[in-house]
């Protein structure tokens, strides 16, 4: 693999690893409001976020593992442009994750959770 930076592997992958947990969240918030409540008029909007949040952290974390693919199989650097597209993935992810936790946060707040 071409050398990446420690840092920025260990960031990615830190990222990956919150990306999954909140995944793992959403998941679950959604199965509790389904059991609890099920489908009804008052939990369709908030199902429909916990599923839009999911497809949003789902984008980074596999685009990590494409980028990161990439890069292993460029010898002996990275292309610049993966680098530029893995630099801007690490901020978009960033992002993303920091408002699907914020979502998260307001609809366990709403449920009482």
């Amino acid at each position: 693999m071409a050398k990446l930076p420690d840092s920025i592997l260990t960031n990615i992958f830190t990222l990956q690893r919150q990306i999954i947990e909140s995944i793992d969240a959403t998941t679950a918030i959604e199965f509790r409001i389904l059991e609890q409540w099920g489908e009804t008029s008052e939990t369709l909007s908030e199902l429909d976020e916990l599923q839009s949040i999911r497809e949003r952290l789902l984008l980074p974390y596999s685009r990590f593992h494409v980028l990161l693919l990439r890069a292993a199989e460029s010898q002996p650097f990275a292309p610049d442009d993966v680098l530029n597209l893995l630099y801007r993935l690490i901020e978009s992810a960033e992002a993303t994750l920091s408002a699907s936790i914020a979502s998260l946060q307001e609809i366990k707040r709403n449920w009482n959770y």
